[in-house]
């Protein structure tokens, strides 16, 4: 069926579509970084975490014929390049962006070194979970399809809302991203709080590597991620650090980036490659709108990416 049997139906629904494929890694990897900048360290290194889950999971699932073997796999990895780069930051006087850096430049090299071999075998995907059974229309059944991924990030923004807000460690980890020398001063075990912020949000990056390659687009190539994990720690900015705004602001740039390929599915052809540009036009303009110092700095820790003194 084309677009002109869905009428004017075929846009809204195709924008829907790339919402529910494409926002995802937008969502798990801004929330990562969130709770990763709310304790006062910036994680650039999540790209090659994500590179790493994705490559993890595809691997995990062809050996073991269970998606969900993949997904443990893609965590797990998460967990590694979390552990390294928290035991990296938390050197005295190390930079958090050189860090990053170098990490994000380690997991894409060792993503692509070790992937090489899952190229071409196709790996069992993630179930998706089907919205559309009410509709006899294909499309509508294609677009309304839900990956569990993607209901483990709606649950986690609101969680980790309150836990900011409301609970005992939530304020802790605040303290922490204000002011380490005070937090310290509390009793507050700094660095093991830094850590464990860091590792829990590279959990979250791998795992978004797992949607990648187990749902959309479902397979492992060296450009799977086209710089989603880069876009995702940009957008903790726009959205003020605060984990609700990363979700929706998840969604505006997951439709924006699955609009292309789910248009071209249904039939539109034609400026393919415009629709595929557009998270990286929409993040260019995101930055120039919040990059005056009122905006930028609104919401974000006192001592974020400063390093370590100890």
């Amino acid at each position: 069926m084309t677009p002109d049997a869905l009428g004017w139906l075929g846009v809204p629904l195709a924008i829907l579509g790339g919402v529910l494929r494409g926002s995802v890694p937008f969502l798990l990897v801004s929330l990562g970084e969130c709770l990763t900048e709310k304790s006062g360290k910036i994680n650039l290194g999540l790209e090659g975490t994500l590179l790493m889950g994705a490559m993890s999971a595809y691997a995990a699932s062809f050996h073991s014929g269970s998606p969900w073997v993949g997904v443990l796999a893609a965590a797990g990895a998460g967990i590694v390049m979390g552990a390294i780069h928290a035991w990296l930051v938390q050197r005295p006087k190390v930079n958090d962006i050189s860090v990053g850096i170098a990490m994000m430049l380690f997991g894409g090299g060792v993503a692509f070194y070790l992937g090489k071999p899952y190229i071409q075998p196709i790996a069992p995907q993630l179930p998706a979970i089907s919205l559309g059974g009410w509709s006899s229309l294909p499309q509508v059944q294609s677009a309304l399809q839900l990956s569990p991924l993607l209901l483990l990030g709606l649950a986690i923004a609101p969680l980790m809302q309150g836990f900011f807000s409301s609970t005992r460690w939530g304020l802790i980890v605040r303290a922490v991203g204000e002011s380490p020398a005070a937090a310290r001063a509390m009793g507050i075990p700094v660095k093991r709080v830094q850590a464990l912020c860091i590792i829990l949000g590279s959990l979250l990056a791998g795992m978004a590597g797992a949607h990648l390659s187990l749902y959309f687009p479902g397979s492992w190539n060296e450009n799977i991620s086209s710089g989603q994990g880069l876009i995702a720690v940009a957008l903790v900015i726009f959205a003020h650090w605060k984990p609700m705004q990363c979700l929706y602001a998840a969604l505006l740039f997951g439709g924006t980036q699955g609009l292309g390929p789910v248009l071209q599915s249904v039939g539109v052809e034609s400026y393919y490659h415009v629709f595929n540009a557009l998270p990286y036009v929409l993040t260019l303009a995101v930055m120039v709108l919040t990059c005056s110092p009122h905006h930028a700095s609104e919401g974000a820790p006192a001592s974020l990416g400063k390093p370590n003194q100890d």
